[in-house]
């Protein structure tokens, strides 16, 4: 048997990929999450041969999970489940120890051939995917704004980022102001989102 976690938050589609995977007879289901935070214990528990899991949830400390996962769990391949706006967060999470992806578009039939084939010891690229990786959009941000940024994703406000950056209030103000004009965004909460999907965040 191929045994798969599958962690992925949208209820109704978790469910319907239970349904669809469950029905290949080889295949088994040994954990359906909606997040990841249980991931590393059932992975433990009951060791799978893959991991499927939503792209989105690879933002912020996704990634190292993943990433534990894959030291943990060597004999498990990791699918990314991914749409085409998603590709900055994808090349990200294919720096780490990413075997394969399918697009969230595909038909289900393309998911079980991946599957199958990252069993095999494949490695699976949806090819509209690849293409929208290649383009994706590189961050217009310093390394000093992505730093600002990434601390005021908390929600704290720009007093205790200045303190924990060690710098002056002012200095955070300016550099948010550069921050919303780089990227377009109408506030630091549409800032940090944009950053989050585009996988600029380190």
């Amino acid at each position: 048997m191929i045994r798969i976690l599958l962690v992925e938050p949208m209820n109704l589609l978790r469910g319907a990929l239970t349904a669809t995977l469950s029905l290949e007879e080889d295949f088994e289901v040994v954990a359906d999450l909606g997040t990841l935070d249980q991931a590393l214990d059932m992975a433990r528990a009951v060791p799978p041969d893959v991991a499927v899991v939503n792209v989105a949830l690879l933002a912020g400390d996704g990634l190292t999970t993943i990433a534990r996962l894959g030291a943990e769990q060597p004999d498990c391949a990791t699918l990314v489940l991914a749409g085409p706006d998603e590709s900055g967060l994808l090349n990200r999470a294919l720096d780490l120890r990413i075997d394969g992806v399918v697009g969230t578009q595909a038909a289900p039939c393309e998911l079980v051939r991946g599957i199958r084939r990252l069993v095999r010891g494949e490695r699976v690229i949806d090819a509209s995917l690849a293409v929208a990786m290649v383009t994706a959009p590189r961050s217009p941000l310093s390394p000093r704004e992505l730093n600002v940024l990434s601390v005021a994703a908390s929600g704290v406000p720009s007093t205790e980022v200045a303190a924990e950056l060690h710098l002056s209030t002012g200095t955070v103000r300016n550099y948010m102001s550069a921050i919303l004009r780089k990227t377009g965004a109408r506030n630091r909460l549409e800032a940090v989102r944009l950053a989050e999907g585009a996988g600029w965040f380190q």
